[in-house]
């Protein structure tokens, strides 16, 4: 059995109110707050690092797993690239700061579903490998650093926010069970979200900076729209079907869903198509999308809510741009 015994959060202490990103983006506060389902967002102040949030919510993780820090074989870095420096493992640098002098470390990268395929990782690498029992999953987020309201072009993107997450995994430990992940790729999205300049096609210039393009854009945006409208809920749906498939389970015995944010229709319908009701999931209106870090904040809050009782089975359900889809499946224990 591979567990979860600890979960661990840091957020920022800034917020972003959707009256203030209406007033960026010169959009009605209405469509904000209701269609985009943002009441507020998290945003990172000058001194939130990625990685610097990552110890912090790694030592979190840690101390509820009741595990010394020089018992942790593995340490995988899920949050992003932007981070602070570039060309950085970001990993070797958790390892340190916590103290996990035994373990050996990596960063791994699917954006918003580095996360659920770190967990798949993660478990393969114990199963593999019997020296390797615990393994810790850490990683900060700050895109909205790379966010122009004025581009109409990234409004889906208008609710990116700032943390860190972190859990702890076990073998034989008992914990939260994990079992099955689902993934899908497709390289038809592979270039319609990216920061246009600063790698080897285009290396970064001060007039790059100047003229506003180091910034998340989208290179084809009605073509992205309506490939997009064609994949995405379906997607979602399938992933979640089998993970819960592979597990043993059918989405009638789903009694959570971690779910990233996006857009509120979008939520509610997927939800429905589960046969769920908003109980069964929570929307993060207060805190906006933390990328990859969504799936462990919605564990962290519904478990604080007193959402998730023991033998209750969870889906934890992604998306990133690229465009990725993943869900796997756990089953809450004591």
């Amino acid at each position: 059995m591979i567990g979860i015994t600890g979960l661990g959060m840091y957020l920022p202490e800034g917020r972003m109110t959707g009256a203030k990103i209406a007033e960026k983006a010169n959009i009605p506060v209405a469509i904000v707050e209701t269609k985009m389902g943002i009441i507020e967002k998290v945003v990172a102040g000058p001194n939130d690092h990625p990685v610097e949030m990552s110890v912090k919510a790694a030592k979190e993780a840690i101390a509820e797993a009741q595990v010394d820090a020089k018992e942790i074989d593995v340490v995988i870095y899920i949050g992003e690239e932007h981070k602070e420096y570039p060309l950085w493992t970001a990993a070797i640098k958790i390892q340190e700061e916590i103290g996990a002098v035994n373990a050996w470390a990596f960063d791994v990268q699917l954006r918003c579903g580095t996360a659920i395929m770190a967990m798949k990782v993660a478990k393969s690498l114990m199963i593999a490998d019997d020296s390797i029992k615990t393994v810790l999953l850490a990683g900060g987020y700050r895109n909205h650093d790379f966010i122009d309201y004025e581009n109409e072009r990234t409004r889906f993107m208008f609710n990116l926010g700032s943390g860190a997450g972190a859990m702890i995994l076990q073998k034989n430990a008992g914990g939260h069970e994990v079992f099955e992940a689902a993934l899908i790729t497709d390289g038809s999205f592979s270039e319609d979200v990216v920061v246009p300049v600063g790698g080897t096609k285009e290396p970064l210039t001060i007039e790059h900076i100047q003229a506003g393009r180091y910034i998340l854009d989208v290179l084809d945006p009605e073509g992205m729209k309506l490939r997009l409208e064609q994949k995405s809920l379906s997607n979602f749906l399938k992933v979640i079907r089998q993970s819960l498939q592979k597990s043993g389970y059918s989405e009638e015995n789903l009694d959570y869903v971690a779910m990233l944010h996006m857009k509120k229709s979008a939520h509610d319908y997927v939800l429905n198509e589960l046969g769920l009701s908003e109980g069964n999931s929570i929307y993060l209106s207060h805190y906006g999308h933390i990328g990859q870090i969504d799936q462990i904040l919605s564990l962290y809050l519904a478990r604080k809510e007193g959402k998730l009782q023991e033998g209750q089975i969870v889906s934890l359900v992604s998306a990133g741009i690229g465009y990725a889809w993943g869900a796997i499946t756990v089953k809450w224990g004591a």
